[in-house]
């Protein structure tokens, strides 16, 4: 798994690749709150067009980033999700409360 982060017209953009589970949701969920926290976007984009497998771990990871945004009334967008990831998103009836877009 591996995270890059950008800054781009005051929005954060975090672009993650490989899986997301158990082992990788923690460091993901920690690095993205401190930049969250740095930056103070207007907007966090959850790129994961780069993930083709996600577990449990993954949809507490999206949804703890959707709360702490809401917190920080900052909005949130899930860009790119796979199939795979879009069809658990809808098995946990989440597809509704998410913005998701494709780029």
């Amino acid at each position: 798994m591996n995270i890059l982060t950008a800054e781009k017209n005051g929005e954060l953009i975090v672009r993650v690749t490989g899986d997301i589970d158990h082992h990788s949701a923690l460091g993901l969920r920690e690095e993205i709150d401190e930049k969250m926290e740095e930056i103070r976007p207007s907007r966090l984009l959850l790129d994961l067009g780069g993930t083709d497998f996600m577990d449990s771990s993954g949809l507490g990871l999206i949804l703890g980033r959707l709360r702490k945004a809401g917190e920080m009334k900052i909005p949130m967008t899930l860009l790119n999700p796979s199939e795979a990831i879009l069809k658990l998103l809808h098995l946990a009836g989440l597809e509704k409360t998410l913005d998701i877009r494709y780029l």
